[in-house]
C-alpha cells in the first residue's frame, strides 16, 4: 500500500475544530464534510487539495474533540495520509477506525516542506522526499492495520470478516 502527492505542512496543536470547525457538524455527509476540511487554518486548503495529496504537521495533530469528523472530512477530502511527529490518541483511532492512513514521524515532519512531494511506503514505513531527494524511517502499519485502512475502516473490516 502506498500514498503520493503534494504536502500541504501546518504545525503544532492542528486541533479538531480547526480540520473541520464545530459550525458544520449538523451534517455527517463525508462530501459536504470535505468542502469545509481545514478552512479555519487554510481557506484554500479545499481549492487547491488534490486527490492524493498529503498533510504533514508537528506535534499532537488531532487534538481537541473525540469526534470522527475530522478524519473523515480529511480523506473525504482526498488526502491519502497525514504524517506528523505526534497525534492525539483519539485522533489516531479515529483514523484507522475510517480508513485513513496516518504515520508518526519526527524526522520527516521537520524535513518536509509544503508543497514537497512526497511518497509513503505502508509495508515498510519508508517516506520518501522526492523534491528534496531524502528519505525517513517512519513506523510500518502492521499488516491488521493495512486490512483495515484497504477495507475502508474498521466496519467495513469487520462486515468483511463476518461474510466469510
Amino acid at each position: 500500500m502506498q500514498a503520493k502527492g503534494r504536502v500541504f505542512k501546518y504545525g503544532d496543536n492542528v486541533d479538531t475544530d480547526v480540520i473541520i470547525p464545530a459550525r458544520y457538524l449538523n451534517s455527517s455527509d463525508p462530501a459536504e464534510l470535505a468542502t469545509h476540511c481545514m478552512e479555519d487554518i487554510d481557506k484554500e486548503f479545499v481549492n487547491k487539495v488534490n486527490r492524493g495529496d498529503i498533510i504533514v504537521a508537528d506535534k499532537n495533530f488531532g487534538c481537541g474533540s473525540s469526534r470522527e469528523h475530522a478524519p473523515i472530512a480529511i480523506k473525504a477530502a482526498g488526502v491519502s495520509c497525514v504524517i506528523a511527529e505526534t497525534f492525539a490518541r483519539i485522533f489516531y483511532r479515529n483514523a484507522i477506525n475510517i480508513g485513513l492512513p496516518i504515520i508518526e514521524c519526527p524526522e520527516a515532519s521537520r524535513g518536509i516542506e509544503d508543497g514537497d512531494q512526497v511518497e509513503v511506503d505502508f509495508d515498510s514505513g519508508v517516506i520518501y522526499n522526492r523534491t528534496r531527494g531524502t528519505e525517513f524511517q517512519g513506523q510500518a502499519f502492521p499488516e491488521f492495520m493495512q486490512n483495515i485502512i484497504q477495507a475502508g475502516g474498521l466496519i467495513n473490516y469487520i462486515n468483511a470478516k463476518t461474510e466469510k
